[in-house]
């Protein structure tokens, strides 16, 4: 008798035919509970029959499955994720900037960046038609495309992974889950823009460019060939995607879509996906029945630490008169391709005022919906009780970790509780000794 390869805990849902997403949450509580035991005591018994790989499946995994079927309603067992490229595994916008705003400046032409909700997501030929039309390019589509191929390819190893890529990965290939990558651009540029980040090509069992199919996103074309190719249902995949037209191509291939848009303050127009997250940072595996993270310590997240800093300057003058809480603001014009890089959120780490010493410090990166900024700002809280203002001092800034994503709140009094909450939070990680070492850090007693 063949028995189906185990990857995850909840595995078995499939293996007994049951489509979780038909109960209740109260049955989908009390129904994985009793799955999870009955599937523990099954491997434990008998874990032969089930084909099991010691190094997929270990008792820690199956806790953490086992707790959060008693916490946390299950939206959907899938079976593989299916990922987009631009925008989601890679920043991309940054480059099509850089090499649009150089081509334009040929044409006595600004690239002001208005028109990116028009290309993100697009084929090549779509962006470019954008493109010539909004700017009255005398060339054609294909002129264009063909003097721009040349710029874009020689950038191609200069596209950073975005924060949470690289870790998604690794964690989805740790635990063999089947993992597709289907992206709007030719096959060929995936393949140089992935040969830069080791490891990734290996991790995916299919590509597919959007020169392998007859229409790009939005049609479901190309989700549903990588389906087909990974010789798994529509229904039992995961699609992540950050632009709309890749949303809707996942729904329309009848997938679960998890949206992680790259546009700023756009999260509203995606609602058909099934969930709306903002960065990778935020994704719960868990929720879809596949492998928990398991690397937040105390509530934090630890990141690759990054530096910023500059001279302080005044605010919004809203976080003494109005929040009770001063920030020690930067400015953000030398900084804007920088803080485009890092999801807008709550972090935490260490600031250097070379005069006064180094201090615990938390900070959000954002628009700040509940005040509705118009700009991406930096807003860093010193955690400690200065006697006087220092603005134009110095300020240099090593962040270690992440708390949160940004979000609105309906009153005044609910953001400051939360605020004072992550100072909370940021205080006690910042004692552990993975964040703490960081303190000597030479960067934060510099000068200049």
């Amino acid at each position: 008798m063949n028995h189906p390869k185990v990857y995850w805990a909840t595995a078995p849902v499939r293996f007994f035919g049951f489509s979780v997403s038909k109960f209740s949450s109260f049955l989908q509580y009390q129904f994985r509970f009793l799955l999870s035991v009955y599937y523990f005591s099954f491997i434990i018994v008998n874990p032969k029959i089930c084909s099991i790989d010691q190094s997929i499946v270990n008792l820690s995994d199956l806790y953490m499955v086992l707790k959060m079927s008693i916490t946390e309603p299950l939206k959907k067992l899938v079976s593989c994720v299916i990922l987009d490229l631009d925008g989601t595994l890679l920043h991309t916008d940054g480059i099509v900037s850089d090499v649009l705003r150089v081509y334009l400046g040929k044409y006595g032409k600004k690239w002001d960046g208005r028109e990116v909700e028009k290309i993100v997501g697009k084929t090549p030929l779509e962006a470019a038609t954008a493109v010539v039309e909004e700017y009255g390019l005398s060339c054609t589509t294909s002129e264009l495309l063909s003097e721009l191929d040349p710029m874009f390819s020689n950038q191609w190893c200069n596209i950073k992974a975005l924060p949470g890529a690289n870790r998604l990965i690794k964690h989805l290939s740790g635990h063999r889950v089947p993992m597709a990558l289907a992206s709007n651009s030719p096959r060929e540029n995936i393949e140089t823009k992935i040969s830069f980040h080791p490891g990734w090509k290996e991790t995916f069992l299919v590509i597919i460019g959007g020169d392998e199919v007859r229409s790009g996103k939005p049609s479901p074309e190309i989700f549903l060939e990588a389906a087909k190719r990974l010789n798994i249902e529509p229904s039992s995949c995961l699609v992540i995607e950050d632009s709309l037209p890749g949303v809707t191509a996942g729904k329309a291939a009848g997938m679960e879509v998890v949206a992680v848009p790259s546009l700023p303050k756009q999260s509203h127009l995606y609602t058909s996906a099934d969930e709306v997250i903002n960065s990778l940072l935020d994704l719960h595996p868990e929720k879809w029945g596949l492998p928990p993270f398991k690397d937040w310590i105390k509530d934090t997240l630890p990141i690759e630490p990054w530096q910023i800093g500059g001279p302080v300057i005044k605010g919004f003058g809203r976080g003494s008169k109005v929040l009770g809480i001063p920030t020690a603001n930067l400015s953000t014009q030398r900084y804007s391709t920088l803080l485009s890089e890092h999801p807008s959120g709550v972090y935490f780490g260490w600031a250097g005022l070379p005069t006064r010493g180094v201090f615990k410090m938390v900070m959000s990166i954002g628009w700040n919906p509940y005040f509705n900024n118009t700009e991406k700002t930096i807003e860093p809280w010193l955690l400690h009780d200065f006697d006087e203002d220092f603005y134009g001092e110095e300020l240099h800034l090593i962040i270690v970790g992440y708390i949160r994503p940004e979000a609105n709140f309906p009153s005044l009094e609910s953001l400051i509780e939360k605020i004072h909450e992550d100072r909370k939070i940021a205080e006690e990680a910042l004692d552990l000794p993975m964040y703490s070492k960081f303190k000597d850090d030479p960067y934060l007693k510099s000068p200049t």
